[in-house]
């Protein structure tokens, strides 16, 4: 049931000045970021009362720009069952010695359990914990770790590798490996038998301080019914500060033990402790939904583009130093949302397409890209036959910028379009400035990259704008103020937001997904690229 304020907040949104068909309207995304990133939509977390209002609200959104439901039972919404679990009270202890929850110490669990317990089990150090047979790296060297908890450090081997270390150059220099994410570590320590990881913290290798790890307060969301494959009983965090002392009182020196993980020859190190907790936990299935729309092609209705954001945020949490609690996600990623609504109208403003263009909103992407995952599942369009995809997570509310931030630049042909759009405009494309923080696989695109479809991901953390108002110089400002929140209550809109850079970003997906959208070109992969045989397997088996 829609409620009656739920109509009057669209009606007022849609009462917003219309601007020309051809262009962005920074009034626009303004309007549905501070609608979307109210108090009311209580910070928009998975399976709250928050998702019900944000269901609603963009379905009447996407119904008023003249959109068809895209989801299931020709509705415009698509199921995605969600494992959700969340740890209570309870201790944590190494070799008897206690550790402060939140401050030493994160954990979370992805198993349905009702508690989370641990006897005095062994640590190991994997520096690393990579396996990359390609590469001739294997931080695990045959050494059993089953049945214990592995230690970990962020980022690749090739982190802060120089020329006397073997990782050097191996992994793409600072540039992050899908090897360097957290999600992968744990994967591998799962099949390497562990059953518990704990990857030590360093600010500059994760891409995000200490308080965007504590953020999710002990929640985790996977998905269901065996969905998300085998998981650890418990993975977490330790700070740096707590990694030093842990490290000294096996005997050891981080720093030396970082720098050994640099070479091929490095073998796991027994640090000596025991892990202990007992921390009680709950679970249940959440019954969550991605947002489907489409406008169908003219001419072939069958082949799709694909526009994307994530409407979640992460609902409500532990108050922060001034007492608020509800983390509201402006730009994180309501922004990205109301983009995606943008080029909705602009697209049915303008002629039919010749492609079908489908837009989707998906849940759960603060929850390791669960709504995107499960989307590039079970798709409403084969990966073989969607042509593209552009996702918008995390624009720039500086001001007008001389330059788009490109992630992942090197990746396809996608990004020789966006060349060409900017250029166009009198703008140019800098690449990722912070190629370390990974931001390549931490976006919803990367469900359907690793299923082989060439993807655009905007997203304003890869590094300072070149603000038109004040140059580089105010666009590291605008970027360390927006950093300072990410994740954060203080994600929030405010009057101050200057949303026309935005507009500008946004514009520049128009212009290249409208010309996609029209010709018959397909986006290729850069040669070397881990995604360019997937595409050319599944190109080649939709043509038969």
């Amino acid at each position: 049931m829609i409620r009656p304020f739920m109509l009057a907040v669209s009606a007022l949104a849609l009462m917003a000045a219309a601007p020309p068909a051809d262009r962005v309207n920074p009034a626009t995304l303004s309007d549905d970021v501070k609608i979307l990133a109210s108090d009311a939509f209580e910070g928009r977390g998975p399976g709250t009362p928050g998702e019900a209002k944000t269901i609603a609200w963009l379905e009447q959104r996407l119904a008023a720009i003249g959109l068809q439901p895209a989801g299931e039972n020709g509705g415009w919404t698509q199921s995605v069952s969600l494992l959700h679990t969340r740890l209570g009270d309870g201790a944590v202890s190494i070799d008897g010695t206690a550790l402060q929850r939140g401050t030493d110490i994160y954990l979370s669990t992805q198993q349905p359990l009702d508690r989370v317990q641990f006897d005095k089990v062994p640590m190991v150090f994997v520096g690393y914990g990579v396996t990359a047979p390609e590469r001739g790296w294997d931080d695990f060297k045959g050494v059993d770790v089953s049945g214990k908890v592995v230690v970990m450090l962020i980022n690749d081997p090739d982190f802060r590798a120089t020329d006397g270390d073997d990782a050097h150059g191996l992994f793409g220099g600072n540039r992050m490996t899908y090897y360097g994410r957290w999600s992968y570590k744990y994967e591998e320590a799962v099949r390497r038998g562990a059953i518990g990881a704990l990857i030590i913290h360093d600010t500059a290798g994760a891409g995000y301080g200490w308080q965007t790890v504590v953020a999710p307060a002990g929640e985790n969301f996977d998905l269901a019914n065996g969905g998300g494959g085998e998981r650890l009983r418990a993975q977490g965090w330790i700070s740096d500060a707590y990694a030093r002392r842990l490290f000294t009182a096996a005997g050891l020196d981080l720093d030396q033990q970082m720098q050994a993980a640099r070479s091929k020859a490095f073998r796991p190190v027994d640090l000596k402790a025991r892990f202990s907790a007992d921390i009680a936990a709950t679970s249940d299935v959440v019954n969550s939904r991605n947002v489907l729309a489409r406008l169908p092609g003219t001419k072939h209705p069958d082949e799709a583009i694909l526009i994307s954001a994530h409407w979640d945020a992460f609902g409500i949490g532990p108050a922060d130093s001034r007492g608020d609690t509800i983390r509201r996600g402006a730009n994180d990623d309501a922004l990205g949302v109301a983009g995606v609504l943008e080029l909705a109208r602009l697209f049915k403003a303008a002629p039919p397409s010749e492609r079908t263009v489908l837009f989707g909103i998906w849940t759960a992407e603060e929850r390791l890209l669960l709504g995107s995952e499960y989307y590039a599942r079970h798709p409403v369009v084969p990966m073989a036959k969607t042509v593209a995809s552009f996702t918008l997570d995390v624009l720039n509310t500086g001001g007008p910028a001389h330059d788009v931030i490109l992630v992942g630049d090197g990746q396809n042909s996608l990004e020789d379009d966006l060349v060409k759009a900017a250029r166009a405009v009198g703008r140019r494309v800098t690449p990722d400035a912070l190629p370390e923080r990974g931001l390549f696989f931490r976006a919803d695109h990367f469900s359907v990259a690793r299923r082989g479809v060439p993807t655009l991901l905007l997203m304003a953390m890869a590094g300072a704008p070149d603000l038109v108002k004040g140059g580089r110089e105010a666009g590291e400002k605008w970027l360390q103020g927006y950093m300072a929140c990410y994740h954060q209550a203080c994600d929030a809109w405010t009057p101050d937001l200057d949303f026309r850079g935005a507009a500008q970003d946004v514009d520049l997906i128009w212009r290249v997904s409208h010309d996609l959208a029209n010709s018959r070109r397909w986006p290729d992969w850069r040669a070397g690229s881990e995604f360019g045989a997937i595409r050319q397997q599944d190109r080649a088996a939709a043509s038969h």
